[in-house]
């Protein structure tokens, strides 16, 4: 039988921490471009935004460690 060893996982943590605060980030943009013109959408992108930072910081932060 053949051992698999694990080689160089930074690659993966660059990949949780892109999970992470990638798509707040976005939803923090599209809140910011649409604010003007659509005042109620801006603040539920920002609430969207903000879950999803408070949630994959706790999910992707417990794998992580």
């Amino acid at each position: 039988m053949i051992r698999l060893e694990v080689g160089n996982l930074s690659g993966l943590i660059a990949f949780f921490i892109a999970i992470m605060v990638g798509p707040p980030i976005l939803m923090a943009i599209i809140g910011f471009a649409i604010k003007k013109n659509s005042p109620n959408g801006a603040k539920i992108c920002f609430i969207i935004g903000a879950l999803y930072l408070i949630i994959g910081l706790g999910i992707c932060g417990t794998l992580m460690s």
